[in-house]
């Protein structure tokens, strides 16, 4: 390994590690280089025989690993399928609040997210859906900034129904909206992309532009269904069309703890995904819904209200599992 050529190579070795290992080197930037045991596992495997523990190469192979962990050269995309929910649009917002440049892409044809935004989605004569079929748009011209700083979006309307008709005869379908996407990863942190709930072209789509996926889980008996079916197409995608794709977490949604059934799926969720399963759990309230019927989102709406506060801590968990790094 030569002097000039051992950082570079360690990087293309980084490249390659997945989110849980990042989010162990990330945290290795709070002791010093080489103290944190947690990160032997993905240094120490690269460190020269004859280098000795306070070697200057080794340190630098840390300082190096926890540079890269904290600022990943490209932008993570997340893929959010959501029926109903203000997960995209919070997650994004506290996202932003944490420092983060988020680029939120609605991706259902009934435009909630973009409504939730305080945008008139029927009134755009540009959105998603002239990005996805037509060539000849610049995709900054139809990003639009929001209300919070840091935060910006890609429209969508009813127009978007009619996309997945027409793209059926297209080379390459499922690779559409990844190449929507390319031009714009480089200026923002976190992309997420909001689905419709349903498992057509679109859906496929965005799980093979995404890195991650984050599962909203109704607290109901037949939503537990859905999840397993889109689980095993998750599998075939990450099969097929895109290997980096992983499951960031598992959210449930509409949980009412006075209702014995609403504890009984969140229990059961957990023994069968484990640690997949965000800590967060969104309760059920009247506030989201409101909120959305103002155009705003909740930190605006009212900010006090524990849902904020329970899609704050899920901002806080994606960060620290290296969804949103």
């Amino acid at each position: 390994m030569s002097e000039p050529s051992f950082i570079t190579d360690f990087i293309e070795k980084l490249q390659k590690l997945d989110r849980r290992a990042l989010a162990i080197l990330r945290r290795s930037a709070s002791f010093a280089p080489g103290a944190y045991p947690a990160a032997y596992p993905y240094v120490e495997h690269h460190v020269g025989a004859d280098w000795h523990p306070q070697d200057s190469r080794r340190q630098a192979l840390y300082i190096t690993a926890m540079l890269f962990a904290l600022h990943p050269r490209q932008a993570e995309v997340s893929l959010a399928t959501a029926l109903g929910t203000p997960i995209g649009v919070m997650c994004g917002v506290y996202l932003a609040e944490y420092g983060r440049k988020v680029l939120l892409v609605d991706f259902d044809p009934q435009g909630a997210l973009s409504v939730g935004l305080g945008i008139t989605p029927n009134q755009l004569d540009v959105t998603i859906y002239n990005l996805m079929t037509e060539r000849g748009h610049d995709v900054r011209d139809v990003i639009q900034h929001t209300a919070v700083e840091g935060l910006d979006i890609i429209p969508a309307n009813i127009d978007l129904s009619a996309a997945e008709v027409q793209l059926v005869g297209e080379v390459a379908r499922e690779q559409i909206l990844s190449r929507v996407l390319r031009p714009v990863l480089d200026d923002y942190d976190v992309v997420l992309i909001d689905c419709q709930p349903s498992l057509g072209l679109l859906t496929v789509n965005a799980l093979t532009a995404a890195h991650g996926v984050i599962i909203p889980l109704e607290c109901e008996y037949f939503a537990m269904r859905g999840v397993a079916l889109l689980v095993e197409t998750i599998e075939k995608i990450t099969d097929r069309l895109n290997p980096r794709l992983e499951i960031d977490g598992i959210l449930a949604t509409m949980y009412d703890g006075r209702t014995l059934h609403s504890r009984e799926v969140v229990q059961s969720v957990v023994e069968h995904f484990g640690e997949t399963v965000f800590h967060t759990v969104i309760s059920r309230t009247v506030k989201f819904p409101d909120a959305t019927l103002e155009g705003k989102p909740i930190t605006t709406y009212d900010s006090t209200h524990k849902g904020a506060g329970a899609y704050r801590q899920l901002a806080r968990e994606l960060i620290a599992r290296g969804g949103a790094a």
